[in-house]
């Protein structure tokens, strides 16, 4: 009877021990397919302290303003709409 607990108890920890395994991997997938694209955003946010970074960053928003500018219609009509709203609603608080 005692060997037969012996081993259940034996069986049970290998199973657990297999079962935490596997979800410590599957928390660790989830976390890096979910998780990676946003530290990357960070890490690249985090690298503007440099010069460089932030002159590489300013041409490249002079790049997207030129490019914007070319073009005949910048803003759609919703767009058009929200940006107008949001106007009209800071012009209502100003005055108050």
């Amino acid at each position: 009877m005692q060997e037969n607990n012996k081993n259940n108890i034996k069986l049970f920890l290998i199973k657990l021990f297999a079962i935490s395994i596997a979800i410590i991997l599957i928390i660790n997938v989830i976390f890096n397919t979910i998780f990676a694209d946003k530290l990357d955003f960070l890490n690249k946010l985090m690298s503007l302290n440099n010069k460089q970074s932030i002159e590489i960053f300013k041409n490249k928003l002079r790049k997207e303003i030129k490019n914007g500018l070319s073009k005949e219609r910048i803003l759609n009509e919703e767009d058009k709409k929200l940006i107008i709203q949001i106007i009209n609603k800071v012009k209502e608080e100003l005055k108050e």
